[in-house]
């Protein structure tokens, strides 16, 4: 399923993004390089030199794909979807120019799209989604989920005959991010602070490597690991999302805003996949800060 959205954009200029990239990789990235050696191999120009592929593949423009940086291996992992033709990743390649080398593209089965589709646990006019994470603020209670759920929806649901309402889209942020926060209007719906039987006491940044659990209403409960951060899809239609958790999560249409966690420690709500195992998180913890709500 495709979808579109009529959107104002807010899309940080490309400058920024490469300094921002650039600032955060000169970080990770460790190479052992003697001080006399300084000015051949550094930190920064290996971190600058990621930033300037990964830009590089945005510039390109190919719907269908994501993208994060491995500095450890010294790439950029480029996911590329069943949509995206060999003349496309031929593309990127010429994008990338002379640091073509450092680019590892790897093909998924399926289509990355939002995950948003039928059968779902909360629903709303043309949509049905996953609720994240239950949420407070002072004496008020919300859940998240995913921004591209709650930019098509107004009042949600429990049920698909929309009879019993749960409560209103209280804010909402896609592209760029993809969060959204819905306000428990109906005190007849609990609203307790666990996913499933796991009671979520915290918040926590995704780490590589990390082991983690998914809870969605399509696929139910799935396990796998952290595979890369700061990643970047493209949806297609100027629908894109920067600053993504990558996993190897198997998730279906209908997972869309559904939680990540780490044994009580709440990681992300699901922004999109392709059907296959290769899905994109978005980061809980600045969906928390910028709406001023916490775990409980």
């Amino acid at each position: 399923m495709r979808i579109t959205h009529t959107l104002r954009r807010a899309l940080a200029p490309r400058h920024s993004r490469l300094l921002a990239v650039a600032t955060g990789l000169a970080a990770a990235v460790a190479l052992a390089v003697p001080a006399a050696n300084a000015g051949t191999v550094t930190d920064a120009s290996a971190a600058s030199r990621l930033a300037a592929v990964a830009d590089a593949v945005l510039d390109a423009g190919v719907a269908g794909t994501a993208w994060y940086a491995d500095p450890a291996a010294g790439t950029v992992v480029v996911t590329a979807d069943s949509t995206v033709s060999a003349a496309q990743t031929a593309a990127i390649e010429r994008a990338a120019g002379p640091h073509a080398g450092a680019l590892r593209i790897e093909r998924t089965a399926g289509r990355l799209s939002p995950q948003l589709s039928g059968g779902d646990a909360i629903y709303s006019t043309g949509s049905r989604c996953s609720a994240g994470f239950n949420v407070v603020s002072g004496s008020t209670y919300y859940f998240v989920t995913a921004g591209h759920c709650t930019n098509g929806g107004s009042t949600w649901y429990t049920n698909s005959t929309q009879t019993t309402l749960i409560g209103s889209t209280a804010g909402s942020s896609f592209p760029n991010h993809d969060y959204g926060l819905v306000r428990y209007t109906n005190p007849a719906v609990p609203a307790p602070g666990t996913v499933g039987s796991v009671d979520i006491t915290g918040a926590a940044h995704a780490t590589v490597g990390m082991a983690v659990t998914f809870r969605g209403a399509a696929s139910g409960v799935v396990s796998g690991v952290v595979t890369g951060l700061n990643a970047t899809i493209n949806y297609g239609g100027g629908d894109i999302v920067y600053g993504l958790i990558g996993t190897n999560i198997c998730t279906q249409p209908g997972d869309s805003g559904g939680a990540l966690y780490s044994g009580t420690q709440a990681i992300g709500v699901l922004s999109g996949g392709s059907g296959s195992c290769s899905s994109f998180f978005q980061p809980i913890i600045p969906v928390l800060n910028a709406y001023g709500v916490s775990i409980y």
